[in-house]
């Protein structure tokens, strides 16, 4: 039987090397539990350097789960711009608020906190091992690949997944002190982050390479195994950059609900998996009559399709009520402080370009691809 590795000296090599973030309590403190759940909600499917500018903002905004809880759905949504999978952020008001319905304060076991909006069994564990030291076990993309390793275990993820929560679970039954499983959990996170990384694991400084069974048989580098990814489809789309003479752009809000889900948008067609012809796609312009241009063509990637969108510009002495409809027109300058996200900060992109160069009427190259 495999001996398992040695919490303890995890702890140790975790007191020497923990990685130093903005969310993480310093040894001897208590962690926020409101940090420790904003940090999490934000590091789904997101690294860590790309959080950190994100987090810092966003806690200047709104430093207490109260001052979030009490901003507008706007405010929030354009904080988040750019970091994706936008639901997060409506399930972060939605949490905020509720966590204020009961009181202010965090529920400290798990049941409660999986009750809340946007938390879910991983979220859950991962705010009771860290903020209230409850012996839970956050299993992320980290813990995977040491929890594979350690144990040679070949199954592919999602089907090991199991198997990898049944192995944390007894590591993490052998912390005993109050700090430990909050500490057990950090470790393994900067154990998977830091040495044993995706592609180059540094066994030769792990403190579990003697009990590491993927290191022994040679195979830890290519563990964990993973099923093959599906196809993702392709859909299709044309969305409209509409500038007035004094620089306004066209803009619109999604609906609340689904994709994007009240982010702010230039107007567009549905979303389909034929592509749109020119005559198609202009029918559903904003002003059918305008001089559009094909400005370029922006690709896009979410987790489940591929998304194409030709992008069209136009621009108009004054653009018409009717045209603005639910809409709204916003002054180039201030569409930073807008709810975009990146795939509208690209569509912008080609449009901005073009009012620098002139009117869109130009000569504009239609296979830009962004």
């Amino acid at each position: 039987m495999q001996p398992s590795p040695s919490v303890a000296r995890l702890l140790d090599w975790y007191a020497r090397h923990r990685r130093t973030l903005p969310w993480r309590a310093q040894p001897g403190e208590t962690a926020d539990p409101y940090r420790v759940w904003l940090s999490e909600i934000m590091l789904q499917q997101t690294t860590v350097t790309a959080v950190i500018p994100y987090y810092e903002r966003f806690l200047s905004l709104f430093p207490t789960v109260r001052t979030l809880a009490a901003a507008p759905d706007d405010k929030v949504m354009a904080a988040w711009a750019g970091l994706g999978y936008y639901a997060r952020a409506r399930n972060l008001l939605a949490c905020a608020r509720r966590v204020v319905e009961l009181g202010g304060e965090f529920p400290a076991d798990l049941d409660g906190l999986r009750a809340l909006p946007g938390i879910g069994d991983y979220t859950a564990a991962a705010v009771g091992a860290i903020a209230f030291g409850l012996p839970a076990v956050p299993v992320d993309g980290n813990v995977d690949r040491v929890m594979s390793r350690v144990w040679a275990i070949e199954t592919p993820l999602p089907q090991s997944k199991p198997l990898i929560r049944e192995r944390a679970a007894a590591l993490m039954a052998q912390t005993e002190a109050r700090d430990a499983p909050s500490d057990t959990a950090q470790a393994l996170f900067d154990l998977g982050a830091t040495l044993c990384s995706t592609t180059s694991p540094a066994c030769g400084l792990c403190p579990w390479a003697p009990e590491c069974e993927g290191h022994r048989k040679g195979i830890a580098a290519s563990l964990p195994r993973k099923a093959p990814k599906a196809v993702r489809p392709r859909r299709h789309g044309a969305h409209f950059h509409l500038s007035d003479a004094e620089g306004h752009v066209l803009l619109r809000r999604r609906p609340a609900k689904g994709l994007l889900g009240g982010m702010a948008e230039i107007p567009g067609t549905a979303w389909r998996a034929e592509a749109w012809s020119r005559q198609d796609a202009l029918a559903q312009a904003p002003v059918t009559q305008a001089h559009w241009v094909k400005l370029g063509s922006v690709r896009h990637v979410f987790t489940h399709f591929e998304l194409l969108l030709d992008v069209y510009g136009a621009s108009l002495v004054t653009i018409p009520e009717g045209a603005i409809g639910q809409g709204f027109l916003c002054p180039a300058g201030d569409l930073h402080a807008q709810a975009l996200p990146s795939l509208m900060a690209k569509c912008l992109a080609l449009g901005q370009k073009t009012l620098k160069q002139g009117s869109p009427a130009a000569d504009h190259p239609a296979d830009l691809l962004v």
